[in-house]
């Protein structure tokens, strides 16, 4: 019995730790935003012994902020659901319909979890060029989403393969068709995993520095990974706007997690198993 409380206690500290080594970057970012330069080179980490406000009414004023969120918010938006509609989709089809091959183009869609979209950056921005996409919000949408397929479908079809098999018999002894089967049946049951794709998607695409900045040049386009740059540009030595711009920015995607965290782990854990 002792031994178990142990193994316990041992637990509890350790992601106490981990949960102190996340957070405490979070908590000082947002401090940061609230001192003055000064306090931020000799307090970095603690709380501000004067809280000045102005920095984060400077970032809330700027009207720039609110254009950088809407393009970010959109092209996170539009990979989610393009995401979660081919992923589910995908998955259905190799989980419940056996086609000759289907096997091999399973692991066709797995490789792409091998290869990083800055691994095929040339042929990418040559691909991004061809297709006349250069330079609009689809032409980071769409590799976003061609490159998170892989993870996305290998979360479904394992989940999708924990549901009950006589679900599927008893649809088909009823006439259901797949689209139906698909539509309300799988879907309905898939909420936890939809959330749980739908949060590393989404956090995925929020972070995203690399392809707007290979395909965007229109600065009323950017998301606010290249606006944070420019602000850096405009506040070189001025680190604690810089701080309160990262705090405000990054709300959206913590409010979302936070949101959607008691689905993540019932998604994960759902098809962890194969029974």
């Amino acid at each position: 019995m002792d031994k178990v409380k142990n193994v316990q206690w041992v637990r509890l500290i350790f992601l106490m730790l981990v949960a102190g080594f996340v957070l405490l970057p979070m908590i000082a970012t947002l401090f940061g935003g609230f001192k003055s330069l000064g306090e931020l080179r000799t307090n970095p980490f603690g709380v501000p012994e004067a809280w000045e406000m102005e920095h984060y009414a400077a970032v809330f004023e700027d009207g720039t902020i609110w254009l950088l969120m809407k393009n970010s918010l959109v092209i996170a938006g539009l990979s989610v659901l393009l995401t979660l509609m081919i992923g589910t989709m995908t998955a259905f089809t190799f989980s419940h319909i056996k086609f000759a091959g289907h096997n091999y183009v399973y692991s066709y869609f797995l490789m792409g979890m091998m290869f990083p979209a800055a691994a095929a950056i040339l042929p990418l921005f040559l691909r991004i060029r061809d297709l006349a996409l250069l330079d609009t919000l689809p032409g980071i949408v769409v590799p976003q989403v061609a490159f998170g397929l892989g993870f996305s479908i290998l979360l479904f079809r394992t989940f999708f393969e924990q549901l009950p098999r006589e679900l599927f018999d008893a649809a088909r002894v009823d006439g259901c068709s797949y689209a139906r089967f698909y539509l309300h049946i799988i879907l309905p049951l898939s909420t936890p995993i939809l959330a749980t794709v739908g949060v590393f998607v989404l956090v995925g695409s929020w972070n995203n520095y690399l392809l707007p900045l290979l395909v965007l040049n229109t600065e009323d386009m950017y998301p606010w990974t290249m606006g944070i740059m420019k602000y850096r540009g405009e506040y070189g030595i001025a680190w604690n706007k810089i701080l309160a711009y990262v705090s405000v920015t990054i709300t959206p995607a913590v409010i979302f997690f936070l949101l959607a965290q008691k689905y993540i782990v019932a998604g994960l854990t759902g098809g962890a198993v194969k029974g």
